[in-house]
């Protein structure tokens, strides 16, 4: 008996050892694995998973119509205030362009009326369908849907019909923006004059701007991302940018919605292009505009601000921004103005 036991002991150890062994294999393999798997491989399950992970659906009621501009607080609209030092200011406007080319498919339509009128007054009339990839523009929370719900799980179906969007219209931001903006300027970080149309901007990019800018993305801040986008044009002329243009990969949105960015704005229509993402075009606009609640900045020139911010060697100033009160509008041509 005591032969048996000692084998059964020796036996017992011995598996023991080898279930150790296995574990230990098992737990030092499974971190290879996910570092296996970069931030940068996104894909349209992932997307998927983060308009849960990532929403602010509710998170300021179930009738809430103001997104993530509810970061933007009374006190952060004074630390804005406080940022207009130097009293300069700069627009962060393209003229709006009114000739066709590659990226400007819709011009601006400019009519001047009763120009052979005796009176002492003269008048004009615009047209414009200002989404897309020419003119600089706000996108209000019912400009985009997926799966037929638009921010806070109001249905599309129900609420957008041709008179216009009955929630989540421009008209919700008629009081203006005023907040803190910060200007990321990858071209700058990078040593050159602008991003090759294509390129992808990483959360990897924006902490080393941080770091060289000497600030830090908070809490109701808007962010503007330049790409060189206009600085490109003027140099080799327009092309076809919505089908090519460099801006933000989706691998940044848990960045921007864990940092709590209030707004979000480019030189370009904020998504990479083509995004890296197999079956979603606009991983971006679908993250921000429907799960998260946030408004996006498109085709602003940034390129005035980020001559400004260098020579003051400043990265922030005081946002402001004033969309057309457009009942029912899905978004506005604006004018959004730094103040340093």
């Amino acid at each position: 008996m005591r032969w048996v036991s000692v084998t059964t002991t020796r036996l017992v150890g011995q598996l023991v050892v080898l279930v150790v062994l296995v574990v230990c294999v098992a737990i030092s393999a499974k971190p290879a694995v996910i570092d296996a798997q970069s931030p940068r491989d996104v894909t349209a399950e992932m997307v998927e998973e983060w308009m849960m992970e990532l929403s602010n659906w509710g998170r300021w009621g179930s009738g809430d119509q103001l997104g993530t501009l509810n970061l933007v607080t009374p006190d952060k609209r004074r630390q804005a205030v406080a940022l207009a030092v130097t009293g300069t200011s700069v627009s962060m406007s393209h003229n709006y362009l009114k000739e066709p080319a590659a990226d400007a498919t819709s011009p601006l339509l400019h009519d001047m009326l009763r120009i052979d009128s005796p009176g002492a007054f003269r008048s004009d009339r615009y047209t414009i369908s200002y989404h897309g990839y020419a003119h600089s523009h706000m996108d209000s929370l019912c400009h985009m849907m997926h799966q037929g719900r638009m921010y806070n799980g109001f249905s599309r179906d129900e609420e957008v019909t041709e008179a216009g969007c009955n929630r989540l219209a421009i008209i919700n931001f008629k009081q203006g923006i005023v907040t803190r903006g910060l200007l990321m300027d990858i071209p700058r970080l990078k040593g050159v004059s602008y991003l090759e149309p294509g390129t992808p901007i990483y959360v990897e990019d924006l902490e080393a701007w941080e770091e060289q800018a000497g600030i830090r993305v908070e809490s109701g801040d808007i962010v503007f991302v330049r790409s060189g986008r206009w600085a490109r044009r003027a140099a080799h002329g327009p092309w076809a940018t919505g089908e090519e243009a460099a801006g933000l990969h989706a691998s940044v949105m848990p960045w921007l919605r864990e940092r709590g960015v209030a707004m979000l704005g480019s030189d370009d229509t904020n998504d990479v292009r083509p995004s890296g993402v197999e079956g979603v075009t606009q991983p971006v606009h679908q993250l921000t505009l429907v799960a998260m609640g946030m408004p996006l900045f498109d085709n602003l020139d940034l390129e005035s601000v980020a001559a400004e911010a260098g020579r003051q060697n400043r990265w922030e100033f005081m946002l402001v921004a004033a969309p057309l009160a457009v009942e029912g509008g899905t978004g506005s041509p604006l004018n959004p103005l730094a103040i340093f």
